[in-house]
């Protein structure tokens, strides 16, 4: 299986740069992959009953929503962290910087990374390994051109417009809807400086 992808031009001619280019994009299935299946998969992977893997998915969001209204950040091995991110109101006398203040709230994800080995190079006359950081979750992910016509792109968050023009994705530090910025890979919708993070909705 792959990540399908279909090619599209950029109308949107208040970018120069990228106005009349084609673009890759991404398209996604409109089934979601729900609880029961990913059950069935680990089933086929580890040696514990269905029943008891739906089970534990089950308790999933109710301990993540626990220990998220605590304020604890979480880090689930293979996946990445999760914690609290929100937007506030700007005030000028911090006396009146409250909870209050305070306008959305949004989960954010840092997906776990790991490092890969990619060759070798002579750096100061000693030899160095080069390698890249690959997101674990991505690292195997592979991509193919699609002309199913039933499949459609869908708005995401990295990507600065939706509906019919499209745009590239930066490939780097990505933007979301609104002004508030997080400190990871993606900045979130809001007012003002959210807290630090990957933006996942």
């Amino acid at each position: 299986m792959s990540q399908k992808f279909i090619k599209t031009q950029n109308m949107n001619s208040h970018n120069a740069k990228s106005y009349l280019k084609y673009y890759a994009q991404p398209v996604y299935d409109q089934k979601f992959i729900e609880t029961d299946e990913i059950a069935d998969f680990i089933q086929t992977q580890a040696t514990l009953k269905r029943s008891d893997i739906k089970a534990a998915l089950d308790e999933l969001g109710a301990a993540m929503k626990h220990f998220l209204e605590m304020g604890q950040k979480i880090r689930l091995s293979g996946i990445g962290i999760f914690k609290v991110g929100f937007s506030s109101i700007g005030v000028t006398d911090a006396s009146n910087c409250t909870a209050a203040t305070i306008t959305s709230r949004r989960v954010l994800f840092q997906p776990e990374v790991e490092r890969i080995v990619t060759g070798s190079e002579e750096k100061n006359g000693k030899v160095v390994q080069k390698y890249v950081n690959a997101k674990t979750l991505l690292k195997d992910v592979v991509f193919e051109e699609t002309h199913d016509t039933s499949l459609r792109p869908e708005p995401e968050n990295d990507s600065p417009s939706g509906g019919g023009s499209t745009t590239p994705s930066t490939g780097g530090n990505t933007s979301g809807g609104g002004n508030a910025s997080g400190g990871g890979n993606t900045s979130g919708g809001g007012n003002q400086p959210g807290s630090g993070g990957s933006d996942m909705n």
